[in-house]
This record gives C-alpha cells, structure tokens and sequence, in this order.
C-alpha cells in the first residue's frame, strides 16, 4: 500500500545502513532485542533459538557485540547484573532499576543534552555521554513490601 507505514522495523534496511552484512543471526537478534528491552544476553538467546534452533550461544554473543559496536543496540550493566540490551540508542536516556524484582524502565534525560550531567573535572576527556541508573523499588514490590 503506497503512504503505509511499516508495522516492523526495517532490520536489514538498519543493518546495510551501518554497513553490516544482512544475516538471519543479525535480523533474529534485533527483533529480540525489539521484543524484549532491557533483555539480558540469555534471555536473547533464548528468543533466537525459538526462530533459530541451530545458532549458537556464541554467534548471538558475537552478534550483539557487532550490533553494538556499530550503534545499533546499547549496552548497559546495572551493578550485580548481567549485561542488558536495548534498541533504543543515542538519545541520552536513562534507568530506573527495582533493587527487589530487578525490573528496569526507561526515564528520559531531565536536562536533554548529551552528556545531560557536567563532570567536575574532564581531565581532557571530550565527553559525550553519561550513564545514570536510578536505583529503587517498583511500585509492585512497593505495594507487596510488608509494613
């Protein structure tokens, strides 16, 4: 239909766009990340074998690590936690992470430039991002939390 808007994302337009080869690997590991924000490198892997049964636990690592190297995925590592991956990228946000359940939410930059904090000092670094993780309860564990 001429004007429509995709349903789907447009992984291999994505991927040839970041000059990266069109794979089934490439295209599954994308559409699970999409599905799953904030998934960690098992639970990727997990959702790829369901359309992938033969990849290999290796092949999904060296696929996030491509995707992320070449900005199409982010990578984050609350403390204690494993690796997580997320498609949204380059737009300075940030996270909100249940110190209970472990559930992570995305919260917008309050002050919108990237870096959105000020280093005391840059030690002639040429900054150009800050990772903010708040740590908390969720209002689930917060409404089960005994008083």
């Amino acid at each position: 239909m001429v004007g429509s808007v995709a349903s789907t994302p447009d992984y291999a337009q994505q991927l040839r766009a970041a000059d990266l080869r069109v794979t089934q690997p490439r295209v599954a590991v994308m559409r699970a990340v999409a599905d799953h924000p904030h998934a960690d490198t098992d639970t990727v892997f997990g959702v790829v074998r369901q359309t992938l049964p033969n990849v290999s636990r290796q092949a999904v690592y060296d696929v996030l690590r491509a995707l992320t190297d070449a900005g199409l995925l982010r990578r984050f590592q609350p403390s204690g936690s494993l690796s997580r991956y997320e498609c949204r990228t380059g737009d300075n946000h940030h996270h909100l992470v249940c110190r209970s359940c472990g559930a992570i939410e995305d919260v917008d930059c309050a002050v919108g430039e990237a870096p959105c904090l000020a280093a005391s000092e840059d030690h002639g670094f040429l900054l150009d991002e800050a990772e903010v993780i708040f740590w908390g309860l969720c209002p689930e564990c917060v409404s089960s939390a005994p008083t």
